[in-house]
């Protein structure tokens, strides 16, 4: 005789925090809204995104970009702030000054942390940013909790050469004046055994030192970084302890990075995903 079917499972359901990542898209999957996609969802949070650029690139290098017409940003990142109750928000790829005058617009009443990562120039060397977009970043670190550039992209903005630990915290002051509540100006462009990323808030600096992993696979290394502070950030930490948390994450990226592609490889973005559950 036919047995009773068994009852409907009750769902379980979760709710993560939820944040956004404004940034271009790359084909090879080691940065952009892929890195930052997977970053956050290895953090426990659930990402959403508004995709401003095309790109066609891999582990060697970007051979193509489309920047989405303004209109098509626009609305995406609508839709998601009007279904979706963000507790952090990043920046990547904007490409052009119109993108980034955009993002200041909406930045400036999101209700939530915003990490500004002033994506210029690829790990590649390919120029992910229009020379005339440059200057616009001013109006969208206004609206930022954390700026994160790189030594390269910290002297473009402020106009000072970061060599050395010195000219770093000149560059987060710089940057401070502009108008972002905090800077995190990275050292990984810099030569020496040690990197040190020098934090730079209004009540003083701290540099966070550690030592160099011997690698050439850091492809998507400044959007993993950016993209774990958001969500330490959406989990409800502190900056300080965001930046040192996401920092490690960081580390444990590089270290295991993945040997996929013809290059050097990417980050690892699921690198000690035990650990942050």
């Amino acid at each position: 005789m036919p047995t009773d079917p068994s009852p409907p499972i009750s769902p379980a359901p979760v709710s993560p925090p939820i944040a956004l990542t404004i940034a271009g898209s790359d084909s090879g999957g080691g940065a952009g809204i892929q890195a930052d996609l997977a970053t956050m969802a290895a953090h426990g949070v659930f990402g959403t995104s508004a995709i401003t650029a095309v790109t066609a690139q891999h582990t060697r290098g970007v051979e193509a970009s489309h920047v989405l017409p303004r209109t098509d940003i626009d609305a995406q990142i609508r839709a998601v702030r009007g279904d979706f109750d963000l507790a952090a928000v990043k920046t990547g790829m904007l490409a052009t000054a119109d993108v980034i005058d955009l993002v200041a617009d909406h930045a400036r009443d999101l209700g939530a942390p915003l990490v500004v990562d002033p994506v210029m120039v690829a790990t590649s060397g390919d120029r992910l940013l229009e020379p005339a977009a440059e200057q616009a970043y001013e109006r969208l670190l206004e609206c930022a909790t954390l700026g994160t550039p790189n030594a390269d992209e910290a002297a473009v903005l402020t106009g000072i050469d970061v060599d050395d630990e010195t000219t770093a915290h000149e560059a987060g002051e710089a940057l401070l004046e502009m108008g972002a509540d905090a800077a995190l100006v990275k050292g990984g462009h810099l030569s020496g055994d040690v990197v040190q990323d020098v934090l730079v808030t209004p009540r003083g600096t701290r540099t966070m030192t550690h030592p160099r992993i011997d690698t050439d696979a850091t492809h998507g290394s400044g959007c993993t970084l950016s993209a774990a502070i958001a969500a330490r950030l959406a989990h409800g930490d502190d900056l300080e302890p965001a930046v040192e948390s996401a920092i490690g994450f960081m580390e444990r990226a590089l270290l295991h990075h993945f040997d996929v592609g013809q290059g050097p490889g990417a980050v690892n973005h699921l690198a000690g995903l035990e650990t942050l559950r």
